[in-house]
């Protein structure tokens, strides 16, 4: 028996990449799939393919359970329909995994507002959605009196976590899912819903653009950029083991397997009273000074 039985999970982006690994092993580990997937490319446009329904023949060649669904994942009422379809067809719904997501990469002073739109409404509304709509499920069944144990695990990057030349809107994107997820842990954990994010780091259609030869296999050696090396993680944060874990951002590099601290004050000087302006630099000086140096931005080192 594996560790999701009986679990109903919803996996947006689940046709190629992470999104197919974290369908496979949510089968596998006895959750009922819903395999959600609009079929377009890197950078979202139609390409008339349906990814989602090879994965479902997949899972029920392997006898697992799972049914396709197309859905944009920024639409309302659609997603709302979806939310609809798992409870329906599988009698309920536990976890709601947020993966679907293209890039627009451009550099900032080449960047247009269509783009910017476009990854805003992938990433950022299309994150709010099916969760939005699964959180009222929830809730509802909270106030009935009755026992939920709910996951929403959302995908963040490290170019939200800490920046990534040419990727202005992505990296804004995925900064604010890492903040959601923060506001989504302290809101809905009271009705039994906790809410996770996580930062991949796997060869994808959306990585490979950017880099490339990185992320290739090693013949011979462990395949750290497989994106079924994120996918046991996933299982995990949508079982009923992870319960008391809300709030939290994980990153997963192959074997590597770290939380992120995110923003904690850091040093501080009181001056006593109102700071004079020509006073304000060298106590910005003494302030760096004392801060651990950050992360790079992505493409800078």
């Amino acid at each position: 028996m594996g560790i999701c039985e009986g679990r109903v999970v919803i996996v947006t982006g689940a046709g190629r990449g992470l999104g197919r690994a974290y369908a496979l092993e949510l089968a596998r580990q006895g959750a009922s799939v819903v395999v959600n997937d609009l079929g377009v490319s890197n950078h979202g446009e139609d390409m008339g393919e349906s990814p989602a329904d090879a994965v479902v023949s997949e899972i029920t060649a392997a006898g697992g359970k799972a049914i396709a669904n197309h859905c944009d994942v920024a639409d309302w009422d659609a997603t709302r329909a979806m939310v609809d379809e798992a409870i329906d067809t599988f009698g309920g719904l536990h976890a709601v995994v947020n993966n679907a997501g293209f890039v627009r990469d451009r550099m900032f002073v080449s960047a247009t507002p269509d783009e910017w739109d476009a990854i805003m409404h992938v990433h950022l509304r299309g994150h709010f959605c099916t969760a939005r709509h699964a959180a009222d499920y929830w809730r509802g069944l909270a106030k009935e009196g009755k026992s939920v144990d709910a996951r929403i695990v959302n995908t963040t990057s490290g170019a939200g976590l800490h920046g990534s030349i040419g990727q202005t809107a992505y990296s804004t994107a995925k900064g604010g899912i890492a903040t959601m997820t923060l506001v989504q842990a302290a809101e809905l954990g009271r009705y039994g819903i906790t809410a996770n994010a996580l930062a991949p780091n796997a060869r994808t259609r959306m990585t490979e653009g950017a880099f490339g030869e990185a992320m290739s296999q090693k013949d011979g050696d462990f395949d750290i950029f497989a994106p079924e090396n994120t996918a046991p993680l996933i299982a995990w944060l949508c079982s009923d083991a992870s319960a008391k874990v809300s709030g939290q951002v994980f990153e997963l590099i192959g074997g590597n397997l770290r939380l992120c601290l995110g923003w904690s004050d850091g040093p501080q000087e009181d001056a006593g009273r109102a700071w004079q302006a020509d006073e304000i630099g060298s106590a910005v000086d003494r302030l760096l000074a004392e801060r651990p140096a950050a992360k790079p931005v992505w493409g800078t080192s």
